[in-house]
């Protein structure tokens, strides 16, 4: 959406307010502008909270010859106890009740101000914000809001004035305007109208995606001036699309020259050098699926005859990724891959990524190697690590090891070493359950993009007993490695996951005991949340409860202190298995280098509390773009499907409307409260309801319904659905 950069760098911002310098007739206007009250109020902030009345007129440029009457209305503040003076001259903020922050429009309308550390509220009283108080504020501007209510600890404010205008770049779709053009932004957030002049269109035509940059804020609400500084094309191709989320989502796309120049000079051999053991003997195989380019880990299981031995051999990207190189500061500026339908933005560049760190069969490759001995039962009873020369027997899909499994296919040459990765992965998964590891099980949307670079179908992607023991495979390598690290006091990034807020809990104890009745004891744990998993399997309303069990619990997130995995009941987890696509793998590498043979002391890095808020949060901006990129293209989808029918299952409900997920298509949408035009329909908090207030009709969370596609809002990327009895 924006990118910052220093004040000085900023467009420039024209106030609202008259030029003081105007006639006496004009500045006495202003001194009746509430406006002007807002601006003095800012001055003050922005200048500490106390100033001179003398530094206070030269920073609202006001002339000397009429400071009088701006001395009667700061008098005026006074008595309405909005400052305080010191013999008239010395003017302090009476500032209880303001604030300041980042604001955060939702694209209905409102929006939160996110405050500053200094504002003197608690970081986590967020201040609502109504349309009707955002001012001339926009998505993302640093504001100054005063609050006006307070009830029950819920925070609600009207925006006083813009302190910085944090927008530098817009995504947003061009059209003609006399001989220059405007920009709509394509983010619904964002109330704004750019217009460009004719020698700043760089050829631009109606409907094309562009790039603007901002120049200017201009006095008129909402209105600014900007250049276009990049054509991305027809915005009804994903490809298109998929560049305009990465502008809009700041993600980097762009390695720099040294960067390359670094990837360039590596050597493309792959030698067996002191340090390293050779384990190309071992029977690895990669298990992916059809599509996938890179295979960054690698697994074979030996049975024996008190237990199994897996190998989980990962590439070994810290050999190539070395600390303070230009290779690795834009790995971690970048912090993950992001995923789209349409195509990949890898953390590495491919020459890494899809070449020397993917475990192709039958080529040689650098790896860091697990060996974790488990019992008959799956308890682990020891590890090492090591790094190695692998050489991957064979390249296998998710399909294919599956039909092997089930016996839907025969190979007398994979079956032997398939065996005992099934059996092993069975011996886990069943040991995790047994110890509370909550079993999620929320089916995924898979996209088909066509060769005409739009839409082809939309269903729910496969899972199989393949894919669960792979995952188990890595789930059992990144606890050793975490209980490893942890027991040697080895400093690292954890992967942790906090118990959840109690309200929360409460909350959805309440509606699984309406749905279910009596539930069982010690409410919270693991445990409890999987029994009450088990006892929604086979019913209308197991998506909803594993939906809502998801909403309850926290974000994992990346922190040094191990706080553990509250939804895996694992006492220790960090990330060890994917340091081609999550950089928090590689600082783990790193880590657990120092506790080989002959390592030297740990390297001194970047300090790991920041670096963990720092990573988590470009997962989470990662996680933003994948989804803004399946909305976009499930709306662009459903847009070729307005007056189908299709059965889905209320997921949501509010005082908006109902909100609907299609079974086959995994996509959702909204039934809006005022097309059901039947009866009256209140909203039933407690029960997640809407009940009709003449009928009685209900429409509940968790009803299986029909509904037609009604409207399809390309703009905000929204579906809008009605009951087909309707």
């Amino acid at each position: 959406m924006s990118r910052r950069r220093s004040s000085r760098q900023r467009p420039s911002f024209k106030s609202k307010r008259k030029n003081p310098r105007h006639s006496k007739r004009q500045r006495q206007d202003a001194l009746h502008d509430p406006q002007l009250t807002n601006e003095i109020i800012a001055q003050i902030y922005q200048l500490g909270g106390t100033v001179d009345s003398k530094d206070l007129f030269q920073a609202l440029d006001w002339p000397r010859g009429s400071r009088k009457q701006l001395q009667k209305l700061l008098q005026g503040m006074v008595e309405q106890h909005l400052l305080s003076s010191k013999g008239g001259k010395i003017y302090r903020l009476n500032s209880k009740d303001l604030v300041s922050g980042e604001l955060t429009i939702n694209p209905r309308g409102f929006g939160f101000i996110v405050q500053s550390p200094l504002s003197g509220q608690p970081a986590a009283a967020d201040i609502f914000v109504a349309s009707r108080n955002l001012a001339d504020a926009i998505h993302g501007d640093t504001v100054l809001a005063k609050i006006t209510s307070n009830k029950r600890g819920k925070l609600e404010g009207h925006i006083l004035t813009v302190l910085h205008r944090n927008l530098e770049q817009v995504v947003g779709i061009f059209s003609s305007k006399g001989k220059g053009g405007k920009v709509i932004p394509d983010d619904s957030r964002l109330r704004l109208e750019i217009t460009i002049a004719p020698a700043h269109c760089q050829g631009a035509k109606d409907g094309d995606a562009v790039l603007v940059r901002i120049t200017e804020f201009l006095g008129e609400k909402l209105q600014a001036e900007g250049q276009v500084t990049e054509l991305l094309g027809d915005p009804t191709l994903a490809k298109v699309q998929m560049e305009m989320i990465i502008r809009s989502h700041e993600l980097p796309f762009a390695f720099s020259d040294a960067t390359m120049a670094q990837v360039k000079k590596i050597p493309p051999t792959v030698r067996l050098e002191k340090g390293r053991e050779d384990l190309r003997t071992i029977p690895h195989v990669t298990i992916d699926g059809e599509t996938a380019r890179d295979f960054d880990d690698a697994v074979a299981v030996e049975k024996r005859s008190n237990g199994y031995r897996l190998h989980v051999s990962i590439a070994d990207v810290s050999h190539y990724v070395q600390p303070g190189t230009p290779l690795d500061k834009d790995a971690y500026e970048r912090g993950t891959s992001v995923y789209f339908p349409a195509g990949v933005l890898p953390m590495l560049p491919e020459r890494l990524s899809n070449g020397l760190c993917s475990l192709n069969p039958h080529e040689d490759r650098y790896a860091f190697t697990a060996i974790i001995d488990f019992d008959l039962e799956g308890k682990r009873q020891s590890s090492r690590y090591c790094k190695s020369v692998i050489c991957s027997q064979h390249r296998l899909t998710y399909d294919v090891v599956w039909d092997i499994l089930s016996e839907a296919t025969t190979n007398d040459e994979l079956s032997p070493l398939l065996s005992p990765l099934a059996e092993l992965g069975k011996v886990l998964e069943n040991r995790r359950q047994q110890r509370g590891s909550i079993n999620f099980d929320l089916p995924e949307a898979e996209i088909i993009i066509g060769p005409d670079d739009k839409v082809e179908s939309i269903g729910r992607r496969d899972r199989n007993l393949a894919h669960k023991l792979i995952e188990e495979f890595m789930l059992a390598a990144n606890e050793a490695v975490a209980s490893t690290l942890e027991n040697k006091k080895i400093p690292c990034l954890y992967r942790i996951h906090e118990v959840p807020e109690i309200t929360k809990v409460e909350q959805f104890a309440e509606f699984a005991h309406n749905l279910f009745g009596t539930l069982p004891k010690e409410i919270g744990t693991p445990s409890w949340f999987n029994q009450i998993l088990a006892m929604s399997v086979g019913t209308p309303e197991e998506y909803v409860i594993n939906n809502l069990m998801l909403r309850t619990m926290k974000q994992a997130r990346y922190a040094p202190e191990n706080a553990g995995h509250f939804g895996l009941a694992a006492s220790s987890y960090c990330h060890f298995t994917s340091p081609i696509r999550r950089y928090p793998d590689l600082q783990v590498h790193r880590a657990l280098t120092t506790t080989l043979a002959g390592s030297a002391k740990p390297q001194k890095g970047q300090n790991l509390q920041e670096a963990g808020e720092f990573l988590s949060k470009r997962e989470r901006v990662a996680v933003d773009a994948e989804r803004d990129m399946q909305n976009r293209l499930k709306a662009a989808y459903m847009l070729e499907h307005i007056g189908e029918s299709f059965s889905g299952i209320i997921s949501g409900v509010s005082s908006f409307g109902v909100f609907v997920e299609l079974d086959d298509l995994l996509i959702s949408g909204a039934v809006p409260i005022t097309d059901l035009s039947d009866d009256y329909y209140e909203h039933d908090e407690k029960h997640h309801r809407l009940v009709g207030r003449r009928t009685g009709q209900r429409y509940s969370l968790g009803d299986l319904v029909t509904v037609q596609v009604s409207r399809v809002d390309m703009a905000q990327h929204r579906i809008n659905f009605i009951f087909e009895d309707e």
